[in-house]
């Protein structure tokens, strides 16, 4: 007999389609050993906001995917993760696997002042316990998965990205410079241009307090040239709105901006949909649509070709290579 592994998710959650597309492209390999169930968990508040989990059906002995949904608010998140967490443990499950396509908490990673929390480090010790895996994509700083003494999958979008643009515009590429808004970004972005065969610019940025940008400097020549500012992830659009506007006087031509995480907060779509940026593409590591000048590329292929690879026990790195 096969071994069942199931896909779980909240019907009721913006994710379900998401886990629903990774579940039919998983049962849709004629090559695989194993038998995809895709099953349904339930998470809801009582009227006084505690949350309230449960898993629908058996999962005794079976290896259990539970993918998360990434466009609730942190604390619901981390509460309703735990939960399900717990609820697979006294139920008997096989394994547990996270699925987390975008790791909540992980720009907190450091004591950033006297007195503070490490809160990437507070949620790593509430899930290592008890899971046998985390899934996740392009984490803030890859130094947290030393927080885990579990399999722990940091997967990269860029790949996924790149076919898309390549597929869709290249001509656009013809001319092109990769440019990283911050030196954090340095790595990603010169996996970018690694690929395209592209040269580097930076922008260097200092604050003149969180959230807000001050002085930016632009290391490199970007004249005459189309643009792609790359970043694992949009929150405000700060950075990446003063960014475009250097490199618009700069003398670049078309300007875009690719990144993973589009966590648009703080009328972040409606900065960009004012700044110099023609087009802004984000995966939907948190379930969005496109509109106006952001465009949303699945990550679909890229969880369901993991999931099938930790489920019959190949390397999930050669995805990479």
């Amino acid at each position: 007999m096969r071994e069942e592994v199931l896909i779980l998710a909240d019907p009721q959650g913006d994710v379900w389609d998401f886990a629903k597309s990774i579940y039919e492209k998983l049962n849709s390999n004629p090559e695989r050993l194993v038998k995809y169930h895709l099953r349904k968990v339930n998470i809801k508040k009582f009227n006084d906001g505690e949350i309230f989990s449960s898993i629908e059906k058996n999962v005794r002995k079976k290896v259990c995917f539970f993918v998360h949904d990434s466009s609730m608010s942190p604390q619901d998140w981390a509460i309703s993760l735990v939960e399900i967490n717990d609820a697979l443990v006294r139920s008997s499950a096989k394994e547990i696997h996270n699925v987390l396509p975008y790791m909540k908490y992980s720009r907190q990673d450091r004591m950033t002042d006297p007195r503070t929390p490490i809160t990437s480090c507070v949620l790593a010790g509430m899930i290592r316990d008890v899971v046998n895996g985390v899934i996740t994509t392009d984490l803030h700083n890859p130094a947290i998965t030393g927080s885990y003494s579990i399999p722990f999958d940091n997967l990269r979008a860029y790949p996924t990205i790149i076919d898309y643009l390549q597929d869709k515009y290249p001509d656009f590429l013809e001319n092109l410079v990769i440019v990283a808004p911050d030196v954090g970004s340095a790595e990603m972005a010169k996996s970018y241009a690694k690929r395209f065969g592209a040269d580097v610019a930076i922008a260097y940025k200092s604050r003149e307090r969180a959230g807000v940008v001050g002085k930016m400097t632009l290391i490199g020549d970007v004249a005459g040239k189309n643009v792609i500012v790359v970043d694992d992830m949009i929150d405000t659009a700060g950075t990446l709105c003063k960014a475009a506007e250097t490199l618009k006087e700069a003398g670049a031509l078309k300007i875009w901006a690719c990144a993973t995480h589009g966590l648009f907060s703080s009328n972040a779509i409606e900065r960009l949909n004012a700044s110099c940026f023609e087009k802004v593409i984000v995966t939907d590591s948190i379930p969005q649509k496109s509109s106006g000048n952001i465009e949303v590329v699945s990550l679909m292929d890229l969880f369901a070709e993991t999931i099938n690879r930790i489920s019959h026990g190949r390397s999930v790195s050669e995805l990479f290579r």
